[in-house]
């Protein structure tokens, strides 16, 4: 899975996509909000701002 190809979509649309591509947790972030730092395969990090994802990462 191509964990950095859902930057440029709407959440909504990211959302939708992660699901069909098999993603157990999506987990959507503001652009300045502070994360932990623990690594959970199969969850797709969304850093959405104004309703775009800005960044997505694995992990």
């Amino acid at each position: 899975m191509d964990a950095e190809r859902y930057a440029g979509m709407t959440v909504e649309r990211a959302r939708e996509a992660a699901g069909r591509d098999g993603w157990a947790v999506v987990r959507e972030l503001g652009p300045q909000e502070r994360i932990t730092l623990e690594y959970r395969e199969g969850r797709l990090n969304l850093v959405v701002d104004g309703g775009l994802v800005q960044r997505s990462w694995e992990g």
